[in-house]
C-alpha cells in the first residue's frame, strides 16, 4: 500500500494516476506471489460513493494511516 500510495502521491499524469498506480500495485503483488488487489470491485457502493472512499482512504495514508487503503484495496 505504500508503494501504491507513494505513485498516487507523486501524481505523474495530469489524469490516471490512481488507475496507474493501482495496476503497478496489482503488478507487484502478483510478482511476489500474492493476489491482486480487488480495490473495491466487491463493495455494493457505485461510482462516486466508492471513489469518495477510495480518496478518503488515500488522504489517511497522507498521514502514515494506511488501514483504511488497505482495506479499500481487499474490498
Amino acid at each position: 500500500m505504500r508503494f501504491h500510495h507513494q505513485l498516487v502521491w507523486i501524481h505523474p499524469f495530469p489524469n490516471g494516476n490512481g488507475r496507474h498506480a493501482r495496476l503497478l500495485a496489482d503488478t507487484l503483488a502478483v510478482r511476489l506471489g500474492r493476489k491482486r488487489f480487488s480495490w473495491g470491485a466487491n463493495s455494493s457502493l457505485v461510482g462516486s460513493e466508492l471513489r469518495q472512499q477510495y480518496l478518503q482512504a488515500l488522504r489517511s495514508a497522507d498521514t502514515g494511516e494506511y488501514e483504511q487503503l488497505i482495506e479499500f484495496a481487499r474490498r
